[in-house]
Order: C-alpha cells, then structure tokens, then sequence
C-alpha cells in the first residue's frame, strides 16, 4: 500500500492544507485545523472493507436474514441494554463520569466471559498490577482473563491478531494513538484514527470490541462525534458517583432498543444487577407527604415505576425559578402555563422545584400528568394517595392524550400493589387488573377533580 500522506483539514468547510495554521484559508475559521490522513494511490490488495467483506452487490431478496447469533456476558442489565446479549463483531462505546463504574462492569463482564471463550483486557490508563488489584477486591475468577498494557494501536492489533480473543476492551480509547499521526492521544485525528482501525478490525475477525470514552463536563462523549456513528452501540452511564444506583442507558443499538435502560447497585463487590427497579425506586415514606405520585415510565422494552416530587413555594423574585431534575425544563413552564389557562391555578408567582427520585431521567411525555398532580398537592399542600398511579400526555389544549404501552404500565402498578390509577381514557383496559381501580380521563378537569376523591 502507499504510504499514508498528512494533511490538516478544515472541520469547517473541508478544505485540506499540506502545513498546520491558526486560520483556515478558505473560510476564514480559527482554530479548525485538524491532522487527517490522505491514502496514496494503490493497486487492489484483496483487503477487506469498512464491514469486513469485499464490495458484493445482491438485491435485499438475496441476502440472508438469519437471526444475529449472540452470546451472553453473565449480566442480565447488560444483556438487556445491548438487546439481548452481543454479537459477533460489534464495536460497543461506553461513555461516563468519572468513577461511575465504566472500567469496573467492563472488568466483571471479562473476567466471566474469559470462563468459556478467550477474552482481552488492554489498558492504557492502569498498570496490569492495578487490573489484578481490582479483580482480588471483587472476588472475580482471575485465572483465564488476559490483560495487556499498550496504547498503540497497531501493536494492539498485531498482538489480538494472534491471541484471537472473542471479546476485547479498550480501556481508553483517548489513551489510544496510532504511528501514522504526529498529534498527540486524546486529540480527534487519533482518536478518529485509532476508532477506525479497531472497527475495521472487528467486522474483518468477528471480534466483539468494547471502547470506554471520556466525557467533557456537560456529560457528553469526548472527542469527535463521529466516534459515535463509526461503533454500533453507544451507552451511557448515569447516576451520581456517590450514589448506591447506576443506571446505563442505550442511546444508539443498531442491534436492539434504544432507550433501554439497564439498573445496577454499587456495593463493595462491583456492580450488582438489579432486577426489579420497580422497588427500589419506590421506598417512600410511611405516611403520605404533599407534593408526591407515582407514575409509570417505559424504558426500553419494561415498565417502571418511579417516584416525581414537586417542591410549590412563594417566590420573592421577579422571575419566579423553575427547576427540574430527571424531567426537561422547558415542559415544565409549558405545563404550567396549561395548568393556568384551563385548571384555573396559577404559579405566576411561585418558584416550582420537580424532582424524580432516584435519579432517573424521564424523556417521555406520559410524566405530564404526574407532574401536574405533584405540583397541585404541593400548592395546595394536600398529599394524595399512596396507592395512587398517575400518567398521561397533556396537551395545550388540556386534553389528555393516550401513551404508548399503558396495559403494561397498569400491570406493573397492580403487582405493586396500587389501588388506583387515573389514565387517559385512550389507555383504559377492557378489563381492569385484579385489584385496580382504572379512573379513565379526556380533559385536565376531570383529573384535577379525580385526584383528591
């Protein structure tokens, strides 16, 4: 193959320079010169391509739709998130707060998957005496697990190319650099680069590759955001680094849900699976306090039940503050605003905190009525039910509109043990569940006056 030729391009508009400047000279961008590499010209090698295959053209009747063979990591959460268990030769990036647990569930899931298929750990952040100190602390089986200190890439591949390990981990890829570029590991020519050639190395071998990503402060990955089309999976890791519950979501799965979302338990052991997130979310207090319900979240392929808290108090400023944690803020207002126009209840001058407990995040709109409720009970500084379940889409008009799987939602607060539940008339069962007193609504008024029966 010829030789690779540096250039630096403009992330701006694409224009490429043969020398590195503060100003690109097309557009006039500052600081948007990035080093990039220019294949030469070669003849055809027979190499593979980007998916491991040489170019074959079929018609969609002609390809195989078998279904893609998986295998299981031992974690049932991690199974879930990555739809059921990993394929062969999938490149999953897992992205994360520092000490949330990235490089501990990585650990866990190799050292079982090493017990019956060959497995690597490659490290650029820790020494392989660190690695062991951590699986001792863990109690994980040591005797079967391979780890390998390296940041070059092509020593990487060169030494998985000979071990054949059916899973690997990157540990990470911003320590990762390839000899082809000068930058130094961690900018985004390497980081591209680097992501690139352990792709193509997965497709071409069937090697299942796992990368752990930094992430800036706002929470997103590091790096370019191409990373994150190259791989097939992205997860992310959310919850406090002091808190008991790590939740990881899946935010891109070209094998499964996207949203799934998978619930861990951080003890001493590692990271603890937790399979009926239902109940741990729901410890509440023993007596009925204003300002809180239950709602029925959709994660995934699951239902949960979750908690939301509203906090109504005067306001002493001009703006009164609207603050949310785990739902968008800008619903809130929106809400609000609906709240006045057709339930007649102002909060004009009221600061309004929102909270869901356990630090999930509700991306849904079946939290509107469930938000509304809290904030009522608050205003009012009535509590509602503890048996009570609430969810529903509010529109601006003050309808409630129906919400996606809401037979599953009312099955899962039946189990729990919920007496009753006010839900768009769009969701109401033929029949009940046993126990399960079914309030079916079409305006906010009729749930207004259903929630303090």
């Amino acid at each position: 193959m010829a030789k690779a030729k540096r250039m630096y391009g403009c992330t701006e508009c694409g224009s490429t320079f043969p020398k590195w400047a503060g100003q690109c000279g097309d557009c006039g961008a500052w600081n948007t010169l990035v080093e990039t590499l220019i294949e030469g010209a070669a003849p055809p090698s027979g190499r593979a391509g980007w998916a491991g295959d040489q170019a074959n053209i079929k018609t969609l009747a002609e390809v195989s739709v078998e279904e893609v063979p998986r295998f299981y990591t031992a974690s049932g959460e991690l199974d879930r998130v990555l739809g059921g268990g990993l394929v062969d030769g999938s490149v999953v990036l897992i992205g994360g707060d520092p000490g949330i647990g990235k490089s501990t569930i990585l650990l866990q899931t190799l050292c079982a998957i090493a017990q019956r298929f060959p497995a690597l750990y490659v490290t650029g952040e820790e020494s392989q005496q660190q690695v062991a100190m951590r699986a001792r602390r863990l109690d994980l089986p040591q005797d079967k697990l391979k780890v390998m200190t390296e940041t070059c890439i092509e020593s990487i591949i060169a030494t998985a190319r000979l071990e054949k390990p059916k899973v690997m981990v990157i540990d990470s890829i911003q320590t990762i650099f390839t000899e082809q570029l000068q930058s130094a590991p961690g900018g985004v020519a390497q980081v591209r680069e680097s992501a690139a050639l352990l792709v193509r190395y997965a497709k071409q071998s069937g090697t299942a590759i796992f990368l752990v990503g930094h992430v800036t402060k706002e929470g997103a990955l590091a790096g370019p955001r191409v990373l994150e089309h190259m791989v097939d999976t992205v997860l992310y890791f959310e919850g406090e680094s002091d808190g008991r519950l790590r939740l990881l979501r899946a935010v891109k799965n070209r094998f499964g849900a996207v949203n799934e979302l998978g619930v861990f338990g951080m003890t001493d052991k590692g990271l603890k699976e937790v399979t009926n997130p239902s109940a741990i979310f729901l410890t509440r207090a023993q007596e009925a306090v204003p300002g809180s319900v239950v709602m029925a979240t959709w994660e995934g392929t699951r239902p949960m039940l979750v908690e939301v808290q509203a906090l109504v108090d005067t306001s002493h400023l001009a703006n009164p503050r609207r603050v949310t944690l785990g739902l968008d803020q800008n619903r809130l207002a929106m809400l609000l605003a609906v709240l006045h126009r057709h339930g007649s209840i102002p909060t004009y001058d009221q600061d309004v905190f929102i909270n869901v407990v356990g630090g999930v995040k509700v991306l849904e709109t079946a939290a509107d009525l469930a938000l509304m409720a809290a904030v009522i009970s608050s205003l009012r500084n009535r509590p509602l039910d503890t048996d009570l379940l609430v969810f529903g889409e509010v529109g601006l008009s003050g309808e409630i509109r129906p919400v996606p799987s809401g037979q599953e939602r009312l099955k899962e607060a039946a189990k729990h043990g919920f007496k009753r539940a006010i839900v768009p008339k769009g969701n109401a069962p033929k029949e009940a569940p046993a126990g399960l007193q079914i309030i079916a609504v079409t305006r906010l008024e009729q749930a207004l006056d259903a929630l303090f029966e």
